[in-house]
């Protein structure tokens, strides 16, 4: 069996000959990897089984943002980042809604060749990994960008016209892109990262969620499904409230599954076969502040969880 052969079997829930793995790391931490095991690429020297193509920690997929200089970047909506601290994402700089209309205002265009400028050369390189196109920032988090987080949360009660706009059209472009994708290379699955947790629940809260969120994102999890691909799911923090509606949107698969907000131990055998996990590694608590013993210990643990 292939990588992909795997990773397939766990998503299709039959029983893989073993736990399949796939790891990312920020720039410093990745170019300490692999100045440890003398090469330059990750996916050789970590033996991942799932191609991530154009993540925002993937080097060099994220070329499509302009840089302004001095640290800071934009992206294909407008957004500046300051990224003088945090290499990968950045923080927001500005607010390009600062009022709650969409007038004015021209979505991205979908079919910009550099979305998809490091697809070729991934699949060629990784050809035998499960290949997983990623769209980060997907809905609430794009929204938070496009108009600041504060005044989402404000929006939901006091602008849930504008708010559901704009939501919708984020949608629509996800689902172009991700159409284009889908006909033009042969990928496995469609990756939406769309934080919608905190430690303890959700953001907005459930009703909020269903109201808001839900609709859209039924819609984008319908377009990829139709097109009989997967569908992944980043969203950090506890969403676990959600568990049951997502395995009824037809999400394949969620990450990042963090132990320090969910019950990992309870929650993977109660899924089992109906949702699959990737995760269940501590990223607040064990890789940062834990021991080699520590990591390893978890590690193993989930293996059996897994297995």
């Amino acid at each position: 069996m292939t990588k992909r052969d795997v990773v397939r079997a766990v998503l299709e829930g039959k029983r893989p000959p073993y736990v399949p793995w796939a790891c990312a790391f920020t720039s410093g931490a990745r170019a300490a990897v692999c100045r440890h095991f003398g090469s330059d690429d990750l996916h050789a020297v970590s033996g991942n089984h799932v191609v991530y193509l154009n993540h925002v920690l993937t080097r060099g997929a994220v070329s499509h943002f302009d840089d302004l200089g001095n640290g800071r970047v934009r992206d294909h909506f407008g957004v500046v980042w300051n990224r003088s601290e945090s290499k990968e994402v950045g923080v927001v700089e500005g607010c390009v809604l600062p009022e709650p209309t969409m007038a004015g205002y021209r979505m991205p265009d979908a079919s910009d060749p550099r979305f998809t400028r490091t697809v070729p050369e991934m699949i060629e390189r990784h050809g035998d990994g499960y290949r997983v196109f990623c769209i980060s920032q997907s809905l609430y988090e794009r929204a938070c960008t496009m108009r600041g987080m504060t005044n989402v949360l404000a929006d939901f009660y006091e602008n849930p016209a504008f708010l559901a706009e704009l939501l919708a059209r984020i949608a629509e472009w996800n689902v172009e892109l991700a159409r284009r994708v889908i006909e033009r290379f042969d990928v496995d699955a469609i990756y939406f990262g769309d934080d919608w947790g905190q430690q303890r629940g959700l953001q907005m809260g459930p009703r909020l969620w269903r109201e808001f969120l839900l609709p859209p994102f039924r819609r984008m999890c319908e377009a990829v499904r139709d097109a009989g691909r997967a569908v992944f799911l980043h969203s950090c923090g506890n969403v676990s409230e959600l568990l049951d509606e997502l395995v009824e949107l037809g999400v394949t698969c969620l990450n990042p599954f963090q132990p320090e907000a969910m019950d990992v131990d309870a929650l993977l055998p109660r899924y089992r076969e109906r949702l699959t996990f990737h995760g269940g590694l501590s990223t607040q608590r064990t890789l940062p502040h834990g021991s080699p013993d520590d990591v390893r210990r978890e590690t193993r643990h989930l293996l059996e969880l897994g297995r």
